[in-house]
């Protein structure tokens, strides 16, 4: 079987890699090509683009980067055509991936999508699209299974792919050192109770992937080094970007540490508590149990319209999933330092909220759970589909 699987993200990458694994071990002689990036390498996919040269945040963002965006459809098509996959894999990425799922299932490709769109946000009327052109949808948020039964389209929730890849990165803690970037020194250390002579508790700072989003929330995050000195915050370097990019934002503060790249989750297993940008993040952090701040801003513009067009009461998966507010969330002009001290230290020295919060994690990973090993889930799917339409 020939796959074509596209993830234009971080967190896609992850699951994507995970996919990858899970079809090979039904299938050894599969071939998968991809869009992703260094993690669906590694896993045995043959990267085509590199998913950090595909992410634009923001509605401003993607207008100017419009001819890039329209020359990559261009591009996968005729990959894909020259290919002559038996299927094609989308993996969340909705501004790209509906728009190859039409196009793909009106040249006569099998489409299958791992992850839907978060459409119950906005734009509902997508559903009509993806009933006409998606073979078949993998969900893994609990409530997506019920809001595409109101729109008459059977899909497979499967649980969420996270529940596992924490899991398994809980159980190797000890193997996994946390390497850092020592801003005061110039130097790579490993940070871990055995060696880092403070012995300060961990806060670790999450301010997203895309340099856009960076250079807006990490500053802010920053300042709250200066109240917290009885703790260590350590940066986690996203995939894709340069140390040096950090150290320009990063300078002036001398006794901040940068998580190198890969070590994301050998952070949260040591975190006492945590600062972190909107999205897959939220997630991965309540399943590490780790106590956190959800923070936002973008540019005015592109906020504005968000505001005007999406239609959900919280913008973190932990209070999306449980339909409450679990964790506090700083969006937009509450994102301030002020604020950040003020919630951070509820995180912190608070038992009752403490508890709390991990109590409502306790209940949010069950549900996930659910679906079993959702990685595994998936592939037998889409192996289970392709078996019976060949």
């Amino acid at each position: 079987m020939k796959y074509y699987i596209i993830a234009g993200e971080a967190s896609g990458d992850l699951h994507g890699s995970n996919l990858i694994k899970e079809l090979l071990k039904i299938d050894t002689s599969v071939t998968i090509r991809c869009w992703g990036g260094d993690m669906m390498k590694a896993a045995g996919g043959e990267v085509v683009k590199h998913y950090k040269d595909l992410a634009f945040m923001g509605f401003i963002e993607v207008v100017k980067n419009l001819p890039v965006i329209l020359n990559n459809l261009k591009f996968c098509k005729k990959d894909i055509q020259l290919f002559a996959p038996d299927v094609v894999v989308l993996i969340d990425y909705p501004g790209f991936n509906l728009r190859i799922a039409k196009w793909a299932k009106e040249a006569g490709f099998k489409v299958i999508y791992y992850i839907s769109p978060q459409i119950w946000a906005w734009k509902e009327g997508r559903v009509k699209g993806i009933k006409k052109w998606v073979d078949k949808m993998l969900v893994i948020l609990p409530f997506e299974k019920d809001f595409y039964k109101r729109w008459e389209y059977k899909v497979e929730y499967i649980g969420h792919p996270l529940v596992q890849v924490v899991e398994e990165a809980v159980q190797h803690k000890n193997d996994q050192p946390l390497f850092c970037y020592d801003t005061a020194s110039g130097n790579e250390i490993s940070v871990s109770a055995d060696n880092f002579s403070s012995q300060k508790k961990l806060i670790a700072l999450l301010p997203g992937s895309r340099k856009q989003e960076i250079t807006i929330k990490l500053p802010l995050m920053l300042e709250a080094s200066k109240k917290f000195s009885d703790y260590q915050f350590v940066i986690a370097q996203a995939p894709g970007q340069n140390l040096d990019f950090y150290k320009e934002i990063v300078a002036g503060y001398p006794e901040v540490l940068i998580a190198l790249q890969g070590q994301t989750y050998s952070l949260l297993t040591r975190a006492a508590a945590a600062l972190v940008t909107s999205g897959t993040a939220t997630l991965e952090t309540a399943l590490f149990g780790v106590p956190q701040v959800v923070c936002y801003k973008g540019s005015a513009i592109s906020y504005q319209i968000a505001r005007r067009l999406v239609k959900i009461k919280y913008i973190s998966l932990v209070n999306l999933i449980l339909d409450k507010p679990v964790v506090k969330e700083l969006i937009q002009n509450e994102l301030t330092v002020q604020n950040i001290n003020t919630e951070l230290n509820e995180i912190l020295h608070n038992e009752n909220r403490i508890t709390q919060i991990k109590n409502n994690y306790s209940d949010l990973k069950k549900l996930l759970q659910q679906g079993g090993n959702a990685s595994s889930r998936a592939a037998q799917e889409i192996v289970g589909f392709l078996q019976a339409t060949s």
